[in-house]
């Protein structure tokens, strides 16, 4: 919890810093704010306040018991990383904190509930909590009575909806500022309490928001430290697949998820020993440039990275039934070693798990006319938006503000709170106020790239056996 509040006094810091450098005025107040963070995961409170055991995120793949259970109990998919999977292995396991709990939240809703004092999550976010009935926004009341009834015979001192954070939609008022939590934001005592906010949501919201994906048959890839690929739906899945997560826009609207744990980390530690080596020579390297340089180098190589293979886990991949990673890089003697191909094969070791679970979405005739891009990986212009629409077979549009991610979609949705007209819904705000005549750069697939893409991935489910060696063997 001191990282936490380390790292947002930091960012908090550095805002001040920047709107006195540009506008010569301290940072009193602002119109709104909203809190945007990781979905999932397992942050548990007693009645005082106190945290019961440490944050578990979404790469603590240790719940497939309780998963499994879970998916099996409401006919819908549980991942392993919910937050609901994450409290029933902790009763599975005989927790002694359990009978404890007085409140479960996210890591923005424990951001929101320390600077308001309100106990609440955005629709989007609870949706990575416990599933959601779309008709009433709000958790699914089947769901939480064959919860309750799972866990009757424990006798414990709570209902789960008791401890669950109340749910609210975009555009609903979340609290205000308090004195304690404009001291938590900014000890230096600047910061005037009183401000308005939002509800908290997860990065896969606020991505949504942030790339104007909130509508039916739009889409967005959200690819950063993990990577997922959100589709707001038409019409129910046939039937429950565990690669893909129910979830929904900040609006309630229901969403297909694809969600891999693992992104770009390989990349960043390559390109740090790249950095080194050339510290080493005497050659200083701006970061960024580097970065550019090397995504570039990527579009030179062979259109199957000339027989090289790599996987980007750093932890487990329950899409391909792995508990842990390893960050593997293989090649057989003749395969073509550039470091045009090398990179390639990086970057397409982001999406390879992805494109797994994409495929399903295929076979369910779930149809997208475009995906946005946004994150860390859409920061080199061209490079990550090219490889992408044809490893996913579908148009990828990159805006200006792709790089800015979470942050950005929830400063729009502090505004939509703030600023929104009587009945003005979410999709009509970010479409005609917010983007309105801004599409974005958009890449069509192209054809060859794609058959490499195709080649790739049937070198990469091949060699999952190897990476399953490597778990067994690099303990």
């Amino acid at each position: 919890l001191e990282d936490i509040w380390a790292g947002v006094q930091r960012s908090f810091r550095q805002l001040a810093g920047e709107v006195h450098d540009r506008y010569g005025v301290p940072l009193t107040t602002t119109g709104a704010i909203g809190i945007s963070a990781m979905m999932h995961g397992y942050l548990v409170f007693d009645k005082t306040g106190n945290q019961l055991v440490p944050f578990r995120t979404w790469r603590n793949t240790t719940t497939e018991q309780a998963a499994k259970r879970l998916t099996e109990e409401f006919r819908f998919n549980v991942p392993q990383r919910w937050s609901i999977a994450h409290l029933y292995q902790a009763i599975l396991n005989a927790e002694s904190h359990v009978n404890d709990i007085f409140f479960i939240t996210t890591l923005a809703g424990y951001v929101h509930w320390k600077l308001t004092g309100e106990k609440v999550l955005g629709v989007g976010d609870a949706s990575g909590m416990f599933p959601i009935d779309s008709g009433v926004n709000d958790y699914s009341s089947r769901m939480l009575r064959q919860f309750n009834a799972l866990i009757d015979n424990r006798k414990f001192g709570w209902k789960l909806y008791d401890i669950l954070p109340r749910v609210l939609n975009a555009g609903e008022f979340a609290g205000m500022l308090t004195a304690e939590g404009a001291k938590l934001l900014d000890p230096s005592g600047v910061l005037k309490a009183g401000i308005h906010m939002c509800p908290p949501e997860g990065d896969a919201g606020t991505g949504m928001v942030a790339t104007n994906s909130v509508a039916e048959r739009t889409g967005n890839v959200s690819a950063g430290t993990s990577i997922f690929a959100m589709i707001v739906m038409e019409k129910e899945l046939s039937k429950v697949h565990t690669e893909i997560d129910m979830v929904t826009t900040p609006s309630g609207k229901p969403v297909a998820m694809v969600h891999c744990n693992n992104c770009t980390s390989d990349i960043d530690a390559w390109v740090k020993i790249f950095r080194e080596q050339n510290e080493l020579i005497g050659i200083k390297t701006d970061k960024p440039a580097l970065y550019d340089a090397l995504y570039h180098k990527a579009l030179d190589g062979e259109v199957d990275c000339g027989g090289l293979l790599a996987y980007n886990y750093y932890s487990g991949e329950p899409i391909t039934g792995l508990e842990q990673g390893r960050p593997l890089f293989a090649r057989t003697p003749d395969s073509r070693f550039t470091l045009a191909n090398f990179m390639r094969a990086l970057i397409f070791s982001t999406m390879a798990t992805m494109k797994l679970g994409m495929d399903i979405l295929a076979e369910e005739q779930v149809r997208v006319e475009q995906l946005f891009g946004h994150g860390g990986l859409f920061k080199t212009k061209g490079v990550g938006q090219r490889l992408m629409a044809a490893a996913l077979q579908v148009p990828v549009s990159v805006m200006e503000s792709a790089g800015e991610g979470g942050a950005w979609g929830i400063a729009l949705l502090a505004a939509y709170s703030q600023k929104k007209e009587k009945d003005e819904t979410l999709e009509a705000f970010l479409r005609e106020r917010v983007f309105a005549g801004n599409a974005g750069g958009r890449v069509k697939p192209d054809e060859k790239v794609m058959q490499g893409f195709a080649i790739f991935m049937e070198r990469y489910k091949a060699g999952l056996a190897i990476e399953r060696a490597a778990v067994k063997c690099l303990k």
